[in-house]
């Protein structure tokens, strides 16, 4: 059997969008494409089993059909891919497709509950019946390709669907615009935030706006990198949709230690304990909508979980109900956490002047790295990482300006493998390092009123060369001479034509 790259598995599913661009939209079109690569996907993985239950018991059916009953993941015959396939050509494929995916839900339990619910390929977002029906043909004739035959046997191991998975959702967000904040980290910030808050065996980590739960998954193969599987992944995403993504990309990429939930952090935080208090993580990581309006001021003074008792942030600027959120949730010795944030949150007054001052008089706060511009999908504004920690050495705030280094692209910059290192040895040294970053101690903090703009700390300006007068004075005299030498020469080539 010919092996597969993944780019090759890539390529071919980010081919099977061609059936809907031009008629629609992108950020409708993500959750149809995403679904069959996971309906393709377990299909397949079914089909390779069951072939390989019937070659070992060629003459039991029966066996081969009780050794597939004690599969972890079950899948209804007539809800595979192939059965879905082979009727293509007929009228319904939205509402066969629907009804597969609701029989796997139910046969599956625990595992996939509700997941499809905000899905659904019988949507007139498709068009009228008939063009529906040929889209969702093309469809299904565009995943049934070789290049994407993703049975096991064939592409050896889960991370190659896992990686297919998460390049669709890379291509989404950079086609989404401002849509695509909502699902994804990109995969360079996700890297160099989980190294910062330096995830280890043994950690429950959370991630409270978890969106496709890129972040989450980051930080969990941090762990296995290092040879253990000890860790649990948690997470809540308040969009339907993005939380069934969350869900998928877990399980197409081997995550079964995890608890998602779906719901807003604010409002309603769901994961708590037995009895009904926040749940503590050791680390907790999150990219949380910048400056969210209407983020849920109104039940924050009588919020049970106390969460606001540093301040209420303002009402059209969230930035800090999830700081304070995140905070809260922190373990007592073990808890670190990084989060991004606009810049405005370092030093915004009012309100926000209030909690920040709190939250480093309270000795929490242990860095602030400044991020490169258009980074992120949807938004050009520079950012930064803050980092929170429970267990601090000492008093002191580490500042980082990383601004001006990056991978130049024509819509986003980019950090490579170079400048992530750099950022994170910084933090691991504290040392202050000339134009780059400054150990600043409390009581400078102080002084500068708790204010946290990076510049205020790091100075990065750069003494322009002194300009030698007599030098310049002395080639604008030569430059002058050679001008008065070209007009001479001019005016003598013009009197020898006539004029």
């Amino acid at each position: 059997m010919t092996p597969i790259t993944q780019s090759e598995i890539n390529k071919a599913a980010w081919g099977a969008c061609d059936t809907f661009r031009g008629v629609v939209d992108p950020s409708i079109y993500k959750d149809y494409v995403l679904t069959m690569l996971f309906l393709k996907y377990v299909s397949d993985v079914w089909k390779d089993h069951k072939a390989s239950y019937a070659a070992h018991y060629p003459d039991s059916p029966e066996l081969v059909a009780a050794m597939m009953e004690r599969e972890t993941f079950k899948l209804p015959e007539t809800a595979s891919f192939d059965a879905l396939h082979g009727r293509r050509h007929e009228p319904g494929n939205g509402e066969r497709i629907d009804k597969a995916l609701h029989a796997i839900e139910e046969a599956n339990g625990s595992k996939l509950r509700d997941v499809f619910q905000d899905i659904s390929f019988n949507s007139n977002k498709l068009g009228d019946e008939e063009q529906k029906n040929d889209i969702l043909r093309h469809l299904l004739e565009d995943f049934a390709k070789t290049a994407l035959d993703l049975r096991p046997s064939r592409v050896g191991n889960l991370d190659i669907i896992g990686g297919a998975y998460e390049y669709l959702i890379s291509r989404f967000a950079a086609t989404a615009g401002k849509k695509a904040g909502e699902f994804y980290t990109p995969a360079e910030v996700s890297e160099l935030m989980a190294r910062l808050v330096d995830p280890q065996p043994g950690d429950d980590i959370c991630d409270p706006t978890c969106g496709s739960a890129s972040l989450l998954m980051k930080c969990g193969r941090l762990i296995r990198e290092g040879g253990s599987k000890a860790y649990a992944l948690f997470g809540q995403e308040a969009i339907g949709s993005t939380w069934a993504l969350a869900k998928m990309n877990l399980f197409l990429h081997g995550e079964e230690n995890h608890q998602i939930e779906w719901g807003d952090t604010i409002r309603n935080p769901k994961l708590r304990t037995s009895d009904d208090m926040l749940r503590h993580f050791d680390v907790v990581v999150a990219n949380p909508p910048f400056s969210l309006d209407k983020w849920g001021v109104e039940s924050a003074e009588a919020d049970k979980f106390a969460r606001f008792r540093r301040g209420i942030p303002p009402k059209t600027k969230g930035d800090y109900a999830f700081i304070l959120h995140m905070i809260e949730t922190l373990k007592p010795k073990t808890g670190r956490m990084a989060v991004v944030v606009p810049h405005g949150v370092l030093f915004r007054g009012s309100s926000e002047g209030k909690i920040r001052h709190k939250l480093i008089e309270d000795n929490l706060l242990d860095a602030v790295i400044g991020l490169p511009e258009k980074l992120f999908f949807g938004t050009g504004i520079p950012s930064a990482i803050l980092v929170f920690r429970k267990d601090k050495a000492d008093d002191s705030v580490l500042f980082v300006d990383a601004s001006r280094e990056f991978v130049a692209g024509t819509n986003q910059n980019a950090l490579d493998m170079t400048l992530i290192e750099k950022i994170v040895a910084t933090h691991q040294t504290r040392q202050t390092v000339e134009k780059y970053a400054y150990r600043a101690t409390l009581a400078e903090i102080i002084e500068n009123d708790f204010n946290l703009n990076i510049p205020r700390y790091v100075d990065t300006f750069e003494e322009e060369e002194e300009i030698d007068l007599m030098a310049v004075r002395a080639e604008r005299m030569k430059l002058k001479g050679e001008m008065a030498e070209l007009e001479d020469r001019m005016e003598g080539y013009l009197q020898e034509l006539g004029y």
